[in-house]
């Protein structure tokens, strides 16, 4: 009995393509269950995330279990080119690795997809969908994960603006469950920064926007609060980091505004991200010994730097994944 995978993701086909194959988490057990039915295969397992659908199966004849399982796949692609690949044997346990690994993501080196495929392959062990071949290689294939994450630096650094100044932000204040963070614009840069640094502990938001009812939308949304834009310099006193994306054609914070509130704040560090073209913080302002100051040519400067290391620690993994398979498939199948 041979291991199959039959997918679709971001590399093969457009969102409006991949939706159509996309299963909730609620449904998983039910598509490994269908799965079954559809390839005629004993064991099978579905795993779906925003990026990709894969069916994962073990049958005694490939050709025939892919082609019915093509087959009834095949309205869903109506309209649009072939969009599926193919792995079998050894191909489809080294992409289950990659997978789990976070080498085929669209974000090199994501954690959540580890998770995803967990949990995929526990609601088709419950539905009962699975059998001693599935069950031995998603076992061994998460240990591989693993070892994977842990022996090399894939997932090391933040590849994206807003996490990046979440690790700035844990480095300069050790945590975010005391910080007080302030939005100066509600554009959608200034939305996702302030949810990575929620997300991670901060304590409250405070938005200001020129447009009053979208500071009040953006600040409802996060569970903060809003204030009028002609208040923000008030509320310098008591915040810890500054998000400013406003779109002003000049700046909008002058070091002096900030020299002026530092015995007011007791010195206390201030990190500012500076994410408007142009700028929205005077550059000067970071020359003030407590202020930490990141304009978006630094931000994205940090994102590329992690970028290169992950990519640079492909070869390792897959090393690893390579000297893993070796013990677990016969030398004759491994490709």
């Amino acid at each position: 009995m041979e291991f199959v995978c039959l997918g679709v993701n971001h590399k093969t086909a457009p969102v409006e393509v991949r939706e159509r194959f996309a299963v909730g988490t609620n449904q998983l057990g039910e598509a490994a269950q269908h799965l079954l039915e559809m390839a005629g295969v004993p064991e099978g397992v579905v795993v779906s995330t925003c990026n990709r659908t894969e069916f994962y199966f073990a049958a005694d004849d490939t050709a025939l279990a892919l082609g019915r399982l093509e087959c009834s796949l095949a309205e869903k692609v109506h309209g649009h080119e072939e969009p599926f690949y193919r792995y079998e044997k050894a191909d489809a346990a080294r992409h289950l690795c990659k997978v789990v690994s976070g080498l085929d993501s669209m974000l090199l080196g994501e954690t959540e997809i580890f998770g995803q495929v967990k949990q995929a392959y526990q609601a088709a062990h419950a539905a009962g969908a699975t059998g001693s071949i599935l069950n031995r290689l998603f076992q061994k294939v998460f240990s591989i994960g693993k070892k994977v994450r842990t022996q090399t630096s894939i997932q090391e650094g933040s590849t994206s603006i807003g996490n990046v100044a979440v690790e700035l932000a844990e480095k300069i204040f050790g945590h975010l469950k005391n910080s007080e963070v302030m939005v100066l614009g509600a554009g959608e840069m200034s939305r996702l920064t302030a949810q990575a640094l929620v997300s991670r502990g901060a304590k409250s938001i405070i938005v200001a926007n020129r447009t009053h009812e979208r500071a009040i939308e953006l600040a409802e949304e996060m569970g903060g609060r809003a204030v009028r834009f002609d208040n923000w310099l008030e509320e310098l006193k008591k915040v810890d980091v500054i998000i400013s994306s406003t779109g002003a054609p000049h700046t909008i914070i002058h070091r002096s505004e900030v020299e002026s509130l530092r015995r007011a704040r007791k010195f206390r560090p201030l990190f500012m991200i500076d994410i408007a073209v142009p700028r929205d913080i005077e550059h000067s302002v970071g020359e003030i010994e407590e202020v930490y100051l990141y304009d978006i040519d630094a931000l994205e400067q940090l994102a590329e730097e992690a970028k290169i290391r992950r990519v640079n620690q492909i070869i390792e993994c897959e090393k690893i994944i390579e000297a893993e398979l070796l013990k677990i498939i016969p030398t004759k199948d491994f490709q």
